[in-house]
């Protein structure tokens, strides 16, 4: 099986920056794409970032330019940076994780705990 844990959420006041981290662990053969959700209270879970293996990445249009998400191959990591934040990014924030395990010829999705983000002053 495979574990995804996510760190670095927290309280920051709008217009500061976070920097959340995501590692994946386990019988993994190889991680494809690895992303960022977010789920904020009321409403449905959204994509953030994405990363492709080779390292292309994809935003949501509120965050770009803003919010940066880049990985570690070897380390099975995915960091999102997130600057210049504002209240509307008050979200749990969700690590997914595309893996293929050792043994197997086919990938499957996998997704951490959360970890609450909330932007205050």
């Amino acid at each position: 099986q495979v574990q995804v844990v996510e760190f670095g959420g927290g309280l920051v006041q709008p217009g500061g920056s976070l920097r959340l981290s995501c590692a994946a662990s386990g019988s993994i053969f190889r991680i494809n794409a690895m992303g960022w959700y977010r789920q904020a209270t009321g409403k449905q879970r959204e994509l953030v970032a994405s990363i492709t293996r080779s390292g292309s990445s994809n935003y949501v249009d509120s965050v770009k330019g803003r919010f940066t998400i880049s990985r570690d191959n070897a380390k099975n990591t995915v960091y999102l940076q997130m600057n210049s934040l504002t209240p509307e990014g008050t979200a749990v924030y969700y690590c997914n994780v595309g893996a293929t395990l050792l043994g197997s010829m086919r990938p499957y999705s996998y997704w951490g705990q959360g970890t609450q983000v909330t932007v205050a002053s």
